[in-house]
């Protein structure tokens, strides 16, 4: 690693943030890749134009934090070679984003759950000690705020309205329930990131944040459902056939054309 990128990290911090930069870049690569598979199908012609722009915004993400990964880390790969060329079971997203991207409720009931908590995790990454992540996440931000409008405008919309399009949201958020609280579950040795200021909290303190957040928006809307605790042992581990099937996908053309490039 640069001596000018974090001169200052004891290997514990060092190893912690790198496992946080693997999360948050998995965790927007698999949504991104996942949500663009709507291109060309969405409901209406409009939304087929944002979730299109909304997927590629989560890949630009993921990118840049792969990039940083890379420097971090320092061992000789890119960001490429990280997004690219790890079997299954290397991948560290949350299980929320496991699962397949079903129909439009599904989508809307997956990207809340996973706007609402994304946000919150850059929120307490916007003041961070480590001024590389800072920088990243203040562009982040500004991007996911549309995200979490337009998500949440949908969900509304869903909730709202009577007969099946409410009925396929409240089985969406029951198929995802027991993975909901997988985006915010305790990172390994997430207590150094606190105590070197790299996050304003541990992850326990963001998730119980998220689980006000979105229980307020559900008792508006009338949306009943149970979040259970994440288990943080198995909360990005123990990959669906359904990643499996998109992992042979956006690692195609890689696999076809090694060294194939961004």
């Amino acid at each position: 690693m640069t001596d000018s990128l974090a001169p200052d990290l004891v290997p514990a911090t060092r190893n912690a943030l790198s496992l946080l930069l693997l999360s948050m870049a998995d965790d927007e690569f698999v949504i991104g890749f996942s949500d663009s598979e709507w291109t060309g199908i969405a409901p209406m012609l409009e939304e087929d134009v944002a979730m299109s722009s909304i997927a590629q915004d989560e890949l630009g993400h993921a990118q840049a934090l792969y990039r940083l990964l890379a420097e971090v880390v320092d061992d000789g790969r890119d960001a490429d070679a990280i997004a690219y060329d790890r079997p299954v079971e290397g991948y560290y997203h949350a299980r929320l984003l496991d699962h397949p991207r079903g129909d439009w409720a599904d989508t809307i009931a997956r990207r809340y759950l996973y706007d609402t908590a994304d946000g919150i995790r850059l929120d307490a990454l916007a003041e961070s000690s480590f001024a590389p992540l800072r920088e990243l996440v203040a562009k982040i931000r500004r991007e996911e705020r549309y995200h979490l409008m337009h998500v949440s405008a949908w969900l509304e919309r869903l909730a709202s309205a009577r007969g099946e399009p409410r009925e396929r949201l409240l089985l969406a958020l029951d198929r995802l329930a027991p993975d909901a609280g997988t985006v915010l579950s305790p990172l390994p040795n997430d207590l150094s990131l606190v105590m070197a200021g790299i996050i304003d909290s541990s992850f326990d303190e963001l998730d119980a944040r998220w689980r006000v957040e979105v229980g307020r928006v559900f008792e508006r809307l009338g949306l009943s459902m149970v979040l259970p605790v994440a288990d943080p042992l198995t909360a990005r581990t123990n990959h669906s056939d359904a990643f499996r099937w998109l992992h042979g996908e956006f690692t195609a053309v890689r696999r076809e054309q090694p060294g194939a490039t961004w």
